[in-house]
């Protein structure tokens, strides 16, 4: 058996179908108008080039001109790739040629057929690609007609130890599951719309005869220089050990709620209202990283870069002097430019290139954004925080409830129990004073302070004594006990 891959080109598709599609069989790539399959077909010619191997592209939809025009677009060049026409005629479009789109000469399937194989043989072509099927389709009329030719192209590239990729635009009205029953393997491309931003492009390996890959959808993107696929994050292809040890925030009183600090390999949900120090607090954990000369990285959904660092400023940390030594990194996220498949993929980048230790995602409220439907949320995020768990992070999750004061712990979407520990921050009332009180109400990893502190944020970060004469403080809506004895109390919510 041969067992011979060859690489697509793009390396996140490469690694989904485990170092490239069997050599010498026929493929299917389909996709509605729009979702990219010219610019990866000419990617998986490229790559044919530059593995020194002749490769054909023959068009029956496209001019010459308008593929010249994708390949400038991305900024290349297409020496090296034979491009073979087979395109109407300007006077097909007459009323005595309407038969087919094509040139009567060329309007047998036969003929068109032909054509096809002899320019593979005059050019000895190991890669082709034939775009697109849904010509061949019209030109056949008949789905008998169609799928012998089809076995017919089967047999012949395999004899020739070609490998082909056929694109289809998925015109038709029904999906043509005699067509995937009929080459080796397809690759589907998807083009979701989002109510705001960009659409979001998603595909999955939906059929490989004899050969594993990575199942599932996979979120990919278009821009310059073609086609990226970020590969659909699979935790539990990535166990390696790390030693146990202690961060600390450099915050005694911060540090000890913990029982003494976070533990690497674990991650933190640090829950509360607007303003009520979130991201100060996970802020302080990534300088300290900084300062003992480990890699740490803020992503930002809510906030700017320029006002974080002179935030940061104002409470007394540095982040100018890690940004500039690279120790620190501050990227601000726009979901409704990037998906989450694309935001994993500059994380894993992250650890990976980087040997990022501590990671702040501010906040996942931004993320929970950027996802088509909420359902889906706790599963990706799952994968994630269990991938950095593995790679030994630090791991410090910002999440915001709805509205500045409530009387309940909700949120949009549940992932506390994602987490190995939560920090909660709640506003609470006294003497006529909105005040900050601070506590750890989980911590999977060993004891820790089971005391509600005041926090205060000013030239630093404070945790005060522990609140006394309160109670249904983590409510958000706290009460102030009375004297002792007296059954009555005063209420501070106004009531």
């Amino acid at each position: 058996m041969n067992d011979t891959r060859v690489k697509i080109g793009i390396p996140g598709l490469d690694d989904i179908l485990n170092g490239g599609l069997p050599a010498a069989h026929l493929y299917l790539m389909e996709g509605d108008p729009g979702t990219g399959k010219t610019t990866i077909a000419l990617q998986f010619l490229q790559e044919g080039v530059r593995e020194h191997e002749t490769a054909l592209y023959v068009t029956l939809s496209e001019s010459r001109q308008e593929l010249l025009a994708v390949a400038e677009s991305h900024g290349w060049s297409l020496d090296g790739i034979a491009i073979f026409e087979l395109l109407p005629e300007e006077n097909s479009l007459k009323v005595d040629r309407q038969y087919t789109v094509f040139h009567p000469a060329e309007v047998e399937l036969a003929d068109t057929t032909r054509a096809i194989l002899d320019r593979v043989e005059g050019c000895s072509a190991r890669r082709v690609v034939i775009d697109s099927l849904s010509e061949l389709r019209m030109l056949a009329q008949e789905p008998i007609r169609y799928r012998r030719q089809l076995l017919a192209l089967k047999q012949y590239f395999s004899d020739k130890s070609c490998t082909v990729l056929l694109l289809d635009d998925r015109t038709t009205t029904d999906r043509d599951l005699q067509l995937h029953s009929v080459v080796h393997g397809v690759i589907s491309l998807e083009n979701l719309p989002r109510e705001y931003g960009v659409r979001r492009r998603r595909m999955q390996i939906v059929k490989l005869r004899g050969s594993t890959f990575r199942e599932g959808y996979h979120d990919y993107s278009i821009k310059r220089g073609g086609v990226a696929i970020y590969p659909r994050l699979v935790a539990a292809e990535h166990k390696p050990g790390f030693p146990e040890e202690v961060v600390t925030s450099q915050v005694h009183e911060l540090d000890m709620l913990f029982g003494g600090g976070l533990h690497r390999g674990t991650s933190t949900l640090v829950f509360g209202p607007a303003g009520s120090g979130k991201s100060t607090i996970c802020a302080k954990y990534a300088i300290e990283a900084a300062q003992r000369g480990e890699a740490a990285s803020v992503y930002l959904f809510d906030e700017g870069i320029r006002t974080f660092v002179a935030r940061l400023a104002r409470f007394g940390m540095d982040p100018e002097t890690h940004l500039r030594s690279g120790l620190l990194h501050v990227e601000q996220i726009d979901p409704a430019e990037m998906s989450p498949g694309e935001f994993v993929s500059r994380i894993r980048d992250d650890v990976s290139k980087r040997n990022c230790r501590l990671l702040v995602i501010d906040s996942l409220n931004g993320f929970t954004n950027s996802m088509p439907g909420e359902q889906y949320l706790p599963i990706q995020l799952h994968e994630l925080i269990s991938y950095l768990n593995q790679q030994g992070l630090v791991t410090l999750l910002v999440f915001a409830q709805h509205g500045l004061i409530s009387s309940e712990l909700v949120s949009v979407v549940d992932i506390s129990y994602l987490a190995d520990a939560v920090l909660l921050l709640r506003y609470f009332e006294t003497d006529g004073e909105v005040k900050l009180a601070i506590s750890v109400v989980k911590n999977r990893s060993g004891p820790h302070e089971k005391t509600i502190r005041v926090l205060s944020l000013g030239k630093k970060i404070t945790i005060g004594n522990p609140v006394s004469g309160f109670r249904h403080v983590l409510s958000g809506v706290s009460e102030t006990l009375g004297a002792p004895g007296d059954s009555t109390y005063n209420r501070t919510d106004g009531h």
